[in-house]
């Protein structure tokens, strides 16, 4: 297969994004002005049981990343370094909370340069208010009924505030407060 060069100003953010976060949201918002187009791949990763369909997934970073012109947004279901080489990505945009982050990150950019040595892997930290979100902890406090609102897009909040609806059983007659 026909590679296409290598676009140094094409850079990829991966991720499961399930859901998108205002954390994911504030990275791909600072990386936008330092490159022509930015890729969100979403990974379908269904070995991680995600929370909502890769489609769902796709579409609701497309609503959180809709005033980004420059960002597209769209699904995988390869490895990474097969996907940054057929779109000729030349970064890959990997975001750090805290340092307990880096460890992990460390082997996944040696990794990635060991299978595509052509892209660089550009580290970003969020914005302090955003640096103690996770995909995870949103999840568990929208299951659980808790206010997401600074968390996520409002329509993330929306769509989870329906999934966990759906999914709670009836609890009439059920009083623990």
């Amino acid at each position: 297969m026909n590679q296409p060069p290598v676009n140094k100003r094409l850079a990829v953010y991966p991720g499961t994004f399930d859901p998108i976060t205002n954390g994911h949201a504030d990275l791909v918002a600072r990386a936008a002005p330092l490159f022509e187009r930015i890729v969100v791949a979403v990974a379908e990763s269904s070995n991680k049981g995600p929370g909502f369909s890769l489609q769902e997934r796709i579409t609701l970073a497309r609503l959180a990343l809709a005033d980004l012109p420059n960002v597209e947004v769209r699904g995988f279901d390869c490895l990474l370094a097969q996907l940054v080489s057929e779109l000729g990505a030349g970064v890959i945009i990997r975001g750090l909370r805290a340092v307990s982050d880096f460890e992990y990150e460390f082997q996944l950019a040696s990794m990635n340069r060991h299978l595509i040595p052509q892209a660089e892997t550009l580290f970003l930290t969020p914005a302090e208010q955003y640096s103690f979100i996770s995909s995870s902890l949103v999840r568990e406090i929208g299951r659980l009924g808790g206010d997401i609102t600074g968390f996520v897009h409002p329509a993330v909040q929306q769509a989870m505030r329906q999934r966990w609806q759906k999914k709670q059983p009836e609890t009439e007659g059920d009083n623990y407060a």
